[in-house]
């Protein structure tokens, strides 16, 4: 964590962080209670990182932290100082869409959109961590990613096809 602080007039503890997001070193000064959530969607403008649950249940605020998924609700974006965030909007390499996205789109696994971020990003980590998983390891992998609209099939069946693979159900 951070030591670099500064007081300002209130007597309030603000803190210097710098976190690389998508591939570019940010700093800035927030205060200590900022989540990384708030910290992407309030100070960078990435609002692709949707607030659910606040609470750790939902998932779609699935972010990658150093290449790991986490719960952007959860982490106070000092705890990120040094670190490297990926959102969604940073998956992409290029111009195109990634796999990932472009079978989501395919196989029709976003209906109102608000989780497919973050299990997008639940799905990168788990093909990046094992590039041909099972469907129960996709399950897994999703686990932590909550979805009302969709029943999971067609998110299964992209995320399989991302792989490389087929789903049998």
């Amino acid at each position: 964590m951070t030591t670099n602080y500064i007081t300002d007039r209130h007597g309030i503890r603000r803190y210097m962080v710098t976190i690389e997001v998508n591939g570019i070193e940010y700093t800035r000064v927030i205060k200590a209670n900022v989540l990384l959530v708030n910290f992407l969607r309030d100070e960078l403008d990435l609002t692709g990182t949707k607030k659910g649950c606040e609470l750790g249940d939902c998932g779609s605020c699935t972010v990658l932290l150093n290449d790991r998924p986490v719960n952007s609700c959860l982490i106070l974006a000092i705890e990120c100082d040094g670190m490297k965030v990926t959102s969604i909007e940073g998956l992409a390499e290029t111009e195109s869409l990634d796999i990932i996205q472009q079978k989501f789109v395919e196989f029709g696994a976003v209906q109102c959109g608000y989780c497919t971020a973050g299990m997008i990003m639940s799905a990168k980590a788990l093909l990046m961590k094992n590039p041909k998983p099972t469907e129960g390891e996709v399950r897994a992998g999703i686990s932590g990613n909550l979805c009302r609209c969709t029943g999971y099939i067609n998110i299964i069946k992209a995320i399989m096809a991302a792989s490389g693979q087929e789903a049998a159900i």
